[in-house]
């Protein structure tokens, strides 16, 4: 299914490419023959990613932020003077565990600027572009299973990540007949560094979460590059506007992936939670 030229001559840009889910879909589809560009905000982050993938194919970076629309601006002008995209990935994540009630405003903020703001800063550069010359184009974004029913203490999120579906479905509609294709991918736990251990902080959790996940096992980063590398090839040509969840039947057994939280931590573990104040 996956032969070697499936992405060839892809140009994809990732969000939050370098480490992480954005890092496994950047390998993947170096693999598969595209041309690469991931951004982030940590350049030192992203050399390293870019040092270890490119022995795959081309691949390179671009130190940006995608909250700041003129960053984002900025970055695709660069890519764009070599030609245009034709893929878009939506990537770039922010979460952590909280009491909604404690939540400052600078912490609603952080995520909703990255998860929402960021995508659509994103979306809308290429999409404007894509528009202009009638290029066709492909955007994915990375949702989340609790985003259509929400889930207690990851409230930013939650609001963030049912933004960005419903970003998909209408863009769907009104771009399809001009050749751009919206689509999500709504993944289950997957475990990566960083970004495992701010949502399933306390060691309870993740025994807990693998104990109610139907097969008992937590989704790879190499099954969800798999999935998104068919979503951007044009084998889904006639996939658009879907969310497609990837969980192992979790969310099929009860919504609210962090719900059961209240009835776990104790309150010496929130304290432990509470963001550190800069």
């Amino acid at each position: 299914m996956f032969h070697e030229d499936l992405l060839q001559h892809k140009r994809i840009l990732i969000t939050g490419g370098g480490t992480g889910l954005g890092k496994g879909m950047a390998a993947r589809f170096l693999e598969l023959g595209a041309t690469v560009f991931i951004c982030g905000r940590r350049e030192e982050v992203l050399k390293a990613t870019t040092d270890k993938l490119k022995s795959k194919g081309p691949i390179r970076s671009i130190p940006c932020d995608v909250r700041s629309l003129e960053a984002v601006e900025q970055m695709i002008d660069l890519i764009w003077r070599e030609g245009p995209l034709d893929v878009l990935v939506n990537n770039a994540a922010g979460n952590f565990i909280a009491r909604t009630e404690e939540l400052s405003p600078n912490a609603w903020q952080s995520v909703i600027n990255i998860v929402l703001m960021g995508t659509l800063n994103c979306t809308m550069a290429c999409g404007r572009r894509w528009l202009a010359t009638k290029h066709s184009g492909t955007v994915l974004s990375i949702s989340a299973t609790y985003a259509p029913v929400g889930s207690a203490y990851v409230v930013p999120s939650a609001v963030s990540k049912a933004g960005v579906e419903a970003l998909t479905r209408s863009l769907a509609v009104e771009w399809a007949d001009r050749g751009i294709r919206m689509n999500a991918i709504a993944p289950g736990p997957i475990p990566t560094q960083g970004a495992f251990s701010r949502v399933l902080p306390h060691p309870g959790l993740e025994a807990l979460a693998l104990d109610r996940h139907p097969m008992h096992r937590f989704g790879t980063v190499e099954e969800l590059a798999n999935l998104a590398a068919f979503l951007v090839s044009d084998g889904s040509g006639y996939i658009n506007g879907e969310v497609i969840r990837m969980d192992g039947g979790e969310f099929l057994q009860g919504a609210g992936e962090f719900s059961a939280l209240g009835r776990m931590l104790k309150e010496e573990d929130w304290q432990a939670l509470k963001p550190k104040k800069k």
